[in-house]
């Protein structure tokens, strides 16, 4: 058999200490999941979780060290930074109880969940869908996947971001809504999952616009840093 055109390359994310490279599938994100950034949002009630995905040309490499040039994208005037912890999962399945749920997760990292808000908003108000406001080429810059096996079970600790060396967000990962298990154990009600999945699971408050020039800096106790510069287009 012979294709029609070239198959995209596979995307995938290094697995910190090894010599692999963790292959990416699908990416799901966790909306509104911390209860501060909720009211940041204007929301105040605990609606049960709900998920939109991004594609695989949203994921940035960002080596451990490095600050990785990312580009401001187009149709957009307030692009909004949050941080976030990412949950790899490794092993298939579904309808999976939430005692079993840290039996699925190959590792966690470090990411940003990118967004053009302005786009977002305006879906929003007309009840449509956020695809434009989230999912988009290089919406998504992470870090490198750090094994379950080396940092256990990630359910605690802080998560923080500063832009040109200004903290933003500062919050603690046991502030979710859903934390981790409940989020894969919910997820896999809809959804299959799958080795190769990574789960977003949602961000502190203190999100915010950045423009051309600016540095974030980001992390979480457990899964490292990454640092990305906002470069125009």
């Amino acid at each position: 058999m012979s294709y029609a055109l070239t198959p995209p390359e596979t995307v995938s994310v290094p697995v910190r200490g090894t010599d692999q490279c963790f292959p990416v599938r699908n990416i799901y994100c966790v909306g509104r999941n911390y209860w501060a950034h909720r009211a940041e949002m204007g929301v105040t009630d605990r609606d049960p979780p709900f998920y939109f995905t991004k594609t695989r040309d949203a994921i940035v490499y960002c080596p451990a060290g490095e600050t990785v040039d990312l580009p401001y994208p187009p149709m957009t005037a307030n692009y909004h930074h949050e941080i976030e912890l990412v949950v790899a999962i490794g092993t298939e399945g579904a309808n999976i109880a939430e005692e079993n749920a840290e039996n699925h997760v190959f590792g966690y990292a470090i990411g940003l969940d990118m967004t053009r808000r302005d786009l977002q908003s305006l879906a929003k108000e007309k009840g449509r869908p956020w695809d434009n406001g989230k999912s988009f080429a290089a919406a998504g810059p992470m870090g490198a996947i750090v094994p379950a096996s080396e940092c256990g079970h990630i359910a605690s600790g802080r998560i923080w971001l500063s832009v040109n060396g200004e903290t933003r967000q500062d919050g603690q990962m046991d502030e979710m809504i859903f934390n981790v298990q409940e989020t894969i154990a919910d997820l896999s009600r809809f959804h299959t999952l799958l080795p190769g999945d990574l789960i977003f699971t949602g961000t502190p408050a203190g999100v915010g616009a950045v423009s051309p020039g600016d540095v974030i800096t980001g992390g979480a106790d457990g899964v490292g840093e990454l640092s990305v510069r906002v470069t125009s287009t």
